[in-house]
């Protein structure tokens, strides 16, 4: 199964993120899938690539040509694939994969999960994005989305397009 992870590629973060990555991607590895990801070489996309191939899975990062001019590809991507801008990232890493989790991250990371879940909204797939609930990061989030629902703003059930984990749920 390939499994997309959107996740943060910045360093100076709360390290309970970097355990949460290495589980995560512990679990990809051993349990025989391929990570499809961002593929840059910081932050949790460096943790969780390197973790994936330590565990005997594969890689697959899809590399934005501004990463790749700045060398800031990881070494743990076992497969490129180039494309021109974030947009072209986010519409590979749709069509390439089974799965999507998201693990903490930033403006990226929820640019990712909303253009899933909003594809999903209308039709386009029927995949979910699990949100890796570390340490209550995602608790705001969720909130927002329960006001939304709570207006009538969202066509459908949450949990339709979103769902909430954590790392401990994974491994049962």
């Amino acid at each position: 199964m390939n499994i997309a992870v959107f996740c943060s590629a910045n360093n100076n973060i709360d390290s309970n993120y970097f355990r949460a990555a290495e589980e995560l991607g512990r679990w990809i590895g051993e349990n025989g899938h391929t990570l499809v990801y961002g593929g840059a070489n910081s932050g949790l996309m460096e943790c969780i690539g390197k973790a994936v191939h330590e565990a005997g899975g594969r890689t697959i990062g899809v590399i934005p040509r501004i990463l790749e001019e700045g060398r800031r590809v990881s070494d743990y991507v076992d497969v490129e694939i180039p494309c021109e801008d974030l947009t072209d990232r986010k519409a590979l890493i749709m069509e390439r994969s089974d799965e999507f989790y998201a693990l903490p991250g930033g403006i990226g990371t929820i640019d990712e999960i909303f253009t899933v879940a909003a594809s999903a909204s209308i039709g386009y797939h029927h995949k979910k994005v699990t949100l890796i609930n570390v340490e209550g990061f995602w608790d705001s989030l969720i909130a927002l989305l329960d006001d939304l629902l709570k207006k009538d703003m969202l066509r459908g059930s949450l949990s339709d397009y979103i769902e909430v984990k954590t790392i401990d749920d994974l491994k049962k």
